[in-house]
């Protein structure tokens, strides 16, 4: 697994239903959770949420109870997914960094939606997995277990927004120390 001095930690949301979704809807990202952590110190440098305007879809109830996100935040601050990309680029160096997610969904997500919008991937190729690499590291643990568990394995308390990167991190680190 290479790793950069620093890292970039993504947690992604997206449009959500609670059953499927309306007619002519799909699932789009709606927000970037991003922050940089130092592979070494586990110190967090940057961390912000990047508010992205959906194209094709609206945001639920389900999804604003789930994500605290509402659609009237998304239409007054939001950017379109290419400006978010551009973001990542500009001001997180994200095409040179090793990035992290914990699971594969926001890789998926993000190679599918650059697809879809026909923008240039913005992130470098070395991915780390979280939750796997947690699950092969912890003495108990593994298999493959939510944020919210490995943090209670690891007697951590939730610290940031559900859904930003910040926690994401601290299990990132704690991994990283036992390599």
């Amino acid at each position: 697994m290479k790793t950069t001095e620093n890292i970039l930690i993504i947690d992604l949301e997206a449009t959500c239903w609670n059953d499927r979704p309306p007619r002519g809807q799909e699932s789009e990202i709606i927000e970037i959770g991003v922050c940089i952590m130092n592979a070494e110190t586990g110190t967090i440098s940057q961390n912000e949420g990047i508010l992205v305007k959906p194209q094709f879809s609206k945001v639920s109830p389900f999804c604003t109870e789930l994500t605290s996100i509402t659609q009237q935040m998304l239409d007054d601050e939001g950017v379109l997914l290419e400006d978010a990309l551009d973001i990542l680029r500009a001001e997180y160096d994200a095409e040179n960094l090793t990035w992290a997610s914990y699971g594969n969904y926001d890789l998926h997500m993000l190679q599918s939606q650059a697809r879809r919008f026909k923008v240039d991937y913005p992130l470098s190729d070395d991915h780390i997995n979280v939750k796997t690499l947690f699950g092969e590291l912890h003495p108990t643990v593994r298999k493959s277990v939510g944020m919210a568990r490995a943090l209670s394995e690891l007697n951590l308390k939730l610290e940031g927004t559900h859904h930003r990167g910040v926690d994401d991190a601290k299990i990132l680190h704690w991994c990283l120390e036992q390599m």
